[in-house]
């Protein structure tokens, strides 16, 4: 069915906005004219493997590119990687990575169709799952495929060419799985791909194997890894691990309201307005307005807008005002978890008791937050690393939003 689209440099305008690389723009620009002229949206693809159950904001940047996709008048088609997932994506992994079982496959795949349509349009976006077509691949076609790239190719990757150069193993599939998702481009005759820039260099084989395949390639477009709640300014620049369950630094889509808020209101203000260009709805001009303002009524913004994205605006609502007497009135939260530790004649050392409540990650750490002054018992700093607590009942308060009430017996 033919639509009208916005004028092509207001599309360009609009879906170059926080992006790192465009390969290539003036293709793309050809692309959107005779979308345009014919009135035939194009077919946007993102590619994703089902590794984890659920989805933080670092897997949103680039679901929000999608759906500017989607309000531009554009198939978006959100492939569920079920076969490459058996595979196991070597990107950026330093050993060969263990590919999912089916059960794994399929659990999460089903996580993951559910969640994204929390930022998709579920009636506009086309859900596509790669075993489709690689499933039915007869051993002569993978050959084919397999014949269109060459080994030299391959260690021009970073990851690759490390590893062989250091003399660590690549297993044979290894090297399948850039093509495996390229001929995804090829079955669903995608105009566009989009991924994080860990992913350019899969996307830049999808262009390769479409020309192959007689396909026009397809236009790349790359966004930025979201950086943790970790992140924070070293010199000017804004450093930190991108956001990742394996390193606690994350914010899950479906955690709690409150958790969403309160952690939005844990980082550094540097890094919220990272944040603020990748994740929010504002546009440049408001966030220069938010900018000229208080910090922390911008963050109070984001917090609630990426709150109320996922969870709705009575539950943003709802989350603020609890954030807000916790925090601003510095009331103590009355659902803080809590944990019975033994004593050693009657006494328990302060960091194994950090290290046991799980309120830090070993006793070095917890040593280091006691003496920055990041702990607080019953309301009071403490900066003892050798304090020993009697039997009895406090209340800790570890960082600037972690609580739990310990009962030393």
């Amino acid at each position: 069915m033919s639509q009208n689209f916005l004028p092509v440099e207001d599309q360009l305008a609009i879906l170059k906005r926080g992006i790192v690389e465009l390969h290539v723009e003036a293709q793309l620009r050809e692309k959107l004219e005779e979308s345009r002229k014919t009135g035939r949206p194009l077919r946007i693809k993102l590619g994703a493997d089902p590794s984890a159950p659920d989805l933080h904001l670092g897997h949103t940047v680039v679901l929000q590119k999608l759906r500017q996709f989607q309000e531009l008048g554009h198939q978006v088609i959100f492939l569920i990687g079920d076969f490459t997932a058996r595979i196991g994506d070597p990107t950026g992994k330093s050993e060969t990575r263990k590919p999912l079982s089916e059960e794994d496959v399929r659990v999460n795949s089903e996580t993951y169709t559910e969640q994204v349509f929390k930022i998709l349009d579920r009636e506009k976006t086309e859900i596509a799952f790669n075993s489709t077509w690689m499933g039915a691949m007869s051993a002569t076609d993978l050959i084919k495929l397999a014949a269109q790239h060459t080994v030299a190719r391959m260690l021009e990757r970073d990851d690759f060419k490390k590893r062989y150069t250091e003399g660590r193993s690549i297993s044979v599939h290894e090297f399948l799985y850039p093509l495996v998702q390229a001929y995804d481009s090829v079955a669903l005759h995608a105009d566009v791909e989009i991924g994080g820039t860990d992913q350019l260099f899969n996307l830049l084989v999808g262009r390769q194997i479409q020309k192959e395949y007689g396909q026009a390639a397809q236009c790349v477009l790359t966004v930025p890894l979201l950086e943790g709640l970790d992140g924070h300014m070293e010199d000017g620049v804004l450093v930190g691990a991108k956001m990742s369950k394996s390193l606690d630094n994350f914010i899950g889509i479906s955690e709690a309201p409150s958790e969403i808020f309160g952690k939005l209101m844990s980082i550094s203000d540097e890094l919220m307005w990272r944040y603020y260009e990748l994740l929010s709805n504002s546009n440049v001009e408001q966030i220069a307005q938010l900018k000229a303002g208080h910090p922390m009524d911008a963050k109070k913004g984001l917090a609630s807008e990426l709150t109320a994205r996922y969870h709705g605006a009575n539950a943003a609502k709802e989350a603020f005002q609890r954030w807000q007497a916790q925090f601003s009135r510095r009331e103590v939260p009355e659902d803080m978890p809590e944990m019975t530790l033994q004593s050693e004649a009657g006494e328990l050392w302060i960091g194994a008791l950090l290290k046991d409540a799980f309120l830090a990650p070993s006793t070095s750490e917890a040593i280091r937050l006691v003496k920055g002054g990041g702990v607080k018992i019953d309301g009071e700093a403490v900066t003892d690393k050798d304090l020993k607590l009697a039997i009895g009942e406090y209340i800790f308060k570890v960082g600037k939003r972690r609580w739990a009430k310990i009962t030393v017996v």
